[in-house]
C-alpha cells in the first residue's frame, strides 16, 4: 500500500536523522530508546459511527492519531478522503510533530481522517456527518482547545471547521475557549486572516529563504533570485494554487507547468495561474484552458529550474527519480518523495528542500489563529491606530525639520498602520526566514550531514528529545 511505503519513508528519514544526532550530539541528547519512542505513534483511534440519511444507516469510520503529546495540545489536520487509513494519518502526525517542533511551535503532532467521498453527499449532509465524527472526537478528547486542536486537509476546509467548532462549542456550552478547538476557521467564525493561503505563502518564503543563501544556491547551478525561474506545479489545490500566484505575481518566478489530474497546461512564456485557477472552478478540469496537454506524471521530468509537488504523497518515487530533471525541489505537499527517490536524488546533486519546513507555513498560522482565540482579541487591534499616530508625528517632524513636505505615495503607505494580515505575513515570514537560517547552518557544519531534510529533521528530533528531558523522560 502507498501509506504504508509513505510512513516507511518517514521513519527511513528519521532514523538516518537521528543517527546524526548521535554521532554529533552524543547519546546523553538522544539515546536509542527515546529515539525510538519519539518515532512511534502514541496512540492512535478508530471510530465508527452511523449517520441516518436518505431513509438509511449509513455507517463511516474515521481516524485520529496522536504521535507526540510532548507539548499540549497536538496538532494536526483532518483529511476527507476514501484513501484514508491508519498507516497514512499515523504517517502524517509524525510530520506534524517534527513540523512543530522545527518551526518552534509549541504544539504536539496529530492527524486524523474520515473514510469518504465528499462528492457522494450534499452540503446538508456533509453537515451531518461532520457534526457526528466531531461528536465521537468529543468523548474521547481529541477534540479540545488544550488537547487536540485539528485543522483542515485535503477534502476539508473553512466550512468543514466552523462546522466542527460549533459542534463541540454545543457540547461544550461554558468553555469560554471553545473556538480554539480547531484552526482554519472562516474569518467571522474566530479564524484569522491569511490561514487560507498560510502554506502556499510559506512555500514562497521559504524559497525566498533558500535564494537568499548564496552558499545553498551554489548547490544547484542556479543563478541568485526567484526572478525569471521557470517553475513546475504538480497540484493546483489551496497550496499549490497559492505558491504559484504569490511566486509568478510577486516574485516575477515563471509558471511553465501545472499538472493536474487530467492533464497538464505547458507554457513556456509563464501561466497566468489566477485565470486557470477560475477556469478550473468554473469547468471543474482543466480541459479547454491554453496550453492543455492530455499527459500525466511524466511532465514532473520536464526542463524547468524548480519543481513544486504540491497534491499527494509519493508522486516522486524510484521510478521516475532518475528522470527528474529540475536541480531544485520543494516540498509543499506533504510525503511527495519516497526514501528510495530521496536517495537518487540526492546521489544526482538534486537539493531538496523538506516538507517538514516547506510545508510549515500552515500549522504557523494555525497557531496564531489558535492564540487569538485564548486571548478573544483580533491581531492589532490594539496598536494599530496608535501605530499610525506615532508614524504621522513622526513624518510631521521630519518635514518640520527639512522644510520639505513628505512624498504622499509613501506618506500613505508609511502611516497605514499594521493589520492583522499584515501581522500574520510578518509572523509568518519571520518563521520561515529564520527557521531556514537554522536548518542551513546545521548542514554546512557538517560535511557528513547529506541534506537539508537530514538537517532540519536533525533539528526536529533534537528539540523534541529536549522536551522529553525536561519531562524527565
Amino acid at each position: 500500500m502507498a501509506s504504508d511505503a509513505f510512513l516507511n519513508s518517514i521513519e527511513v528519514n528519521f532514523k538516518k536523522a537521528a543517527d546524526y544526532v548521535q554521532k554529533i550530539y552524543g547519546v546523553g541528547v538522544l539515546s536509542k530508546d527515546l529515539a525510538n519512542q519519539i518515532m512511534m505513534a502514541n496512540a492512535t483511534y478508530v471510530v465508527r459511527f452511523g449517520v441516518r440519511l436518505r431513509e438509511t444507516v449509513h455507517t463511516f469510520t474515521g481516524y485520529r492519531s496522536v504521535h507526540s503529546d510532548h507539548f499540549e495540545p497536538v496538532k494536526g489536520g483532518i483529511r476527507y478522503d476514501m484513501a484514508v487509513n491508519q498507516e497514512e494519518v499515523e504517517a502524517l502526525a509524525a510530520l506534524m510533530t517534527y513540523k512543530c517542533a522545527l518551526v518552534e511551535v509549541p504544539f504536539g503532532g496529530s492527524k486524523g481522517g474520515l473514510i469518504i467521498d465528499v462528492k457522494e453527499w450534499t452540503s446538508e449532509e456533509l453537515e451531518r456527518i461532520t457534526r457526528r465524527f466531531t461528536q465521537e472526537l468529543a468523548k474521547r478528547d481529541l477534540i479540545h482547545p488544550s488537547q487536540n486542536v485539528p485543522a483542515p486537509d485535503v477534502g476539508t476546509g473553512e466550512r468543514e471547521m466552523a462546522w466542527m467548532a460549533d459542534e463541540y462549542r454545543r457540547l461544550n456550552p461554558t468553555d469560554l475557549n471553545a473556538w480554539a478547538c480547531v484552526t482554519g476557521k472562516p474569518v467571522n467564525k474566530g479564524g484569522i486572516a491569511g490561514r487560507t493561503e498560510a502554506t502556499g505563502r510559506g512555500v514562497k518564503y521559504a524559497l525566498k529563504a533558500f535564494f537568499e543563501n548564496n552558499e545553498d544556491v551554489k548547490k544547484t547551478g542556479l543563478s541568485p533570485g526567484l526572478k525569471g525561474k521557470r517553475i513546475i506545479i504538480q497540484g493546483l489545490g489551496n497550496v499549490g494554487y497559492y505558491a504559484a500566484y504569490f511566486l509568478s505575481n510577486e516574485d516575477g518566478a515563471i509558471i511553465t507547468h501545472v499538472i493536474e489530474r487530467n492533464g497538464a497546461i505547458i507554457d513556456e512564456e509563464g501561466i497566468n495561474i489566477k485565470l486557470l485557477k477560475n477556469h478550473l472552478i468554473e469547468k471543474g478540469t482543466i480541459l479547454g484552458f491554453k496550453g492543455f496537454v492530455k499527459s500525466g506524471p511524466e511532465i514532473l521530468e520536464a526542463d524547468a529550474d524548480i519543481l513544486i509537488p504540491a497534491a499527494m504523497e509519493l508522486v516522486i518515487n524510484k521510478n521516475n527519480a532518475e528522470r527528474i530533471k529540475t536541480p531544485l525541489i520543494i516540498e509543499a505537499a506533504n510525503g511527495p518523495i519516497s526514501s528510495d527517490a530521496d536517495e537518487i536524488l540526492n546521489k544526482r546533486g538534486i537539493v531538496i528542500i523538506p516538507d517538514l519546513y516547506a510545508n510549515a507555513g500552515g500549522v504557523t498560522v494555525s497557531y496564531f489563529e489558535w492564540i487569538k482565540n485564548l486571548s478573544r482579541i483580533r491581531l492589532g487591534r490594539l496598536q494599530r491606530r496608535a501605530q499610525e499616530s506615532q508614524i504621522s508625528h513622526l513624518i510631521e517632524g521630519i518635514e518640520n525639520m527639512t522644510g520639505k513636505i513628505f512624498p504622499t505615495d509613501l506618506k500613505s503607505k508609511s502611516v497605514q498602520g499594521a493589520s492583522e494580515l499584515d501581522l500574520v505575513r510578518s509572523g509568518l515570514e519571520d518563521t520561515m526566514m529564520e527557521t531556514y537560517k537554522v536548518i542551513s547552518e546545521v548542514w554546512n557544519s557538517n560535511k557528513d550531514i547529506p541534506n537539508l531534510r537530514t538537517a532540519a529533521m536533525m533539528v526536529s528530533i533534537k528539540r523534541v528529545a529536549q522536551s522529553y528531558g525536561s519531562l524527565g523522560i
